[in-house]
């Protein structure tokens, strides 16, 4: 923690240098699109896409999931997506999963999670279970963790689809979806293509 401390503190001096930059950044936001990923500390966009501050409107979640449309919730997810989408008329979203991802294995194995109430409550929103008292259904998924990260993945882009506006904006060409996976070990990030089910390289 002292690391991050000192380098808080020194921070002001670091960016002297750039401070028309930063005084045009406290005038508002333009960012280049709605960056969705999980909290998972390993994965950084901004080290992975070179994004400057202003870049990307980051919604982070473990296992990155994006729970369905519901009108009536009270929902910290809808609520950045309705803003990303309303207010800073982002024009693309992207939805990355990475390698390693403890939520999905929590999916994979619901044992290693029944000690955590409010992450399995939370975990249910990934919609691979009808009803709260059932396991979940990732079987058809294969044991493939990789396989089954990017499943989850283009689940969550189908999630995304369920809100009004995303929709809208899609069918009028002012939206643009895209499904990531994120390798930690390697740094590679995988993209599966409009109409596709695979991951290649970008």
């Amino acid at each position: 923690m002292q690391s991050l401390i000192e380098h808080a503190r020194t921070f002001p001096e670091k960016i002297a240098d750039q401070q028309e930059e930063f005084e045009r950044l406290a005038r508002g936001q333009q960012p280049q699109a709605l960056f969705i990923s999980c909290s998972d500390s390993r994965v950084i966009p901004s080290m992975f896409t070179g994004a400057r501050p202003g870049d990307l409107f980051e919604l982070r979640t473990a296992g990155n999931i994006v729970p369905r449309y519901r009108p009536q919730a009270a929902c910290g997810v809808a609520g950045s997506l309705e803003f990303a989408l309303q207010v800073l008329q982002v024009p693309d979203i992207v939805v990355c999963g990475h390698s390693h991802c403890g939520a999905v294995q929590g999916l994979m194995r619901e044992q290693s999670v029944q000690t955590m109430p409010l992450l399995s409550r939370w975990l249910s929103w990934a919609e691979y279970r009808a009803t709260a008292n059932e396991p979940w259904q990732t079987q058809g998924l294969g044991d493939d963790p990789t396989a089954v990260t990017q499943q989850h993945v283009l689940t969550q882009l189908e999630h995304l689809r369920s809100y009004p506006y995303v929709a809208r904006r899609i069918a009028s060409g002012r939206l643009r979806l895209h499904a990531w996976f994120y390798t930690v070990e390697t740094g590679e990030v995988l993209a599966c293509a409009p109409g596709s089910r695979t991951f290649k390289p970008l």
